[in-house]
């Protein structure tokens, strides 16, 4: 991996201080644009997205695949009965495109776009599917658009930054219409909090530090903290016609993290683990159409493998809850409970110009 010009100018000491820090850059994310009250904000750290860009030109770009089997109920904080909940699975594949260039030493821009294409299985009410019927949904959209900006001027290394952005409501937030049949009224047949988009514009902070524990840096650390809130919000129609309000909950996710940097290997020019434990807290959705069943607070570990080929990055990582709490509607409501996964699935690559 080659160090940016404005980096090869620097002091040898702080210049070595960069490139060992570049290897631990690469396993923090820019957050992407997944928005879903089930949990898929978890994939907003600890991906393979170097921030900022160690690459020759200052220009990076990387595609990321993320994949989440929610089949469990889970109420509070233990697993509850599959009847409990109306919702049986929601299992997602996430394609998430993105991009970063370095200005300079101390500032640069991102971007990152996910399609999904998500299965979605529930019993019906009458609504889109007959009532008590199992039926499944299927839905390959745009999710939403993040730009966002990176200042990594603070010191010599690049070694702490902040991120800062928006989020576009660009992703489909009203789903599949399924018309009226004999046995039904009609309806949409995804609730708003298993869209791929919020419809919703949202505000996006971060801020990122990294550095050495041992004296040649092949053993480092990295720390990472993530914000997310909604200021502008769009309504969405109910099976009546009728305009009603969605306003997705606020999302805090961090995540501090080791890696070890074991050299080269074969082909490839680097090969680190990863070893990470990744908090994350969402509030619950507001507004006509936001269900109880929504929010949560999680704590995961996520183990990864960070490789160099040529200027080729590859990342794999896998994260599993060790501990978690939703939010959960009343009994009376006939629905309790949020669907959760047992594994978190990350796979990487990226490219430096």
């Amino acid at each position: 991996m080659h160090s940016p010009a404005f980096l090869r100018s620097r002091r040898p000491r702080q210049a070595a201080t960069a490139a060992a820090v570049a290897g631990v850059l690469a396993t923090l994310a820019a957050g992407d644009a997944q928005a879903c009250a089930c949990g898929c904000g978890i994939f907003d750290i600890g991906a393979n997205t170097a921030i900022p860009s160690m690459s020759d030109s200052g220009l990076s770009a990387w595609f990321r695949y993320s994949f989440m089997n929610q089949n469990k109920n889970w109420e509070g904080s233990h697993s509850a009965p599959a009847s409990d909940n109306q919702d049986k699975q929601i299992k997602t594949s996430f394609y998430t495109f993105g991009a970063q260039y370095m200005i300079d030493h101390n500032w640069g821009v991102m971007v990152e776009l996910p399609v999904y294409d998500r299965s979605f299985t529930t019993v019906g009410n009458g609504g889109a599917y007959p009532d008590q019927q199992l039926a499944t949904t299927k839905l390959t959209a745009l999710g939403d658009l993040v730009v966002q900006g990176v200042y990594s001027g603070f010191s010599p290394d690049m070694s702490t930054g902040v991120t800062f952005g928006i989020k576009l409501p660009t992703g489909d937030y009203t789903g599949p219409y399924i018309g009226a049949t004999a046995n039904t009224t009609g309806d949409y047949a995804y609730d708003r909090d298993t869209l791929p988009g919020t419809g919703s514009t949202d505000v996006v902070l971060g801020a990122y530090h990294v550095g050495g524990l041992s004296a040649d840096n092949k053993l480092a650390y990295f720390a990472q903290a993530r914000y997310q809130a909604a200021f502008a919000t769009r309504d969405g129609a109910t099976n009546n016609g009728v305009q009603a309000s969605y306003r997705p909950g606020n999302e805090l996710n961090l995540g501090l993290g080791l890696t070890y940097d074991l050299g080269a290997a074969g082909a490839f020019s680097k090969v680190a683990p990863v070893l990470e434990l990744i908090a994350a807290k969402r509030n619950a959705d507001g507004g006509a159409m936001a269900s109880l069943n929504s929010g949560y607070r999680r704590l995961l570990v996520a183990p990864g493998i960070d490789t160099r080929v040529g200027n080729f990055k590859i990342y794999a990582s896998v994260a599993m809850p060790i501990m978690q709490n939703v939010n959960t509607d009343v009994p009376s409501s006939g629905s309790v409970g949020q669907l959760v996964a047992s594994t978190l699935w990350n796979f990487q690559l990226g490219y430096d110009f």
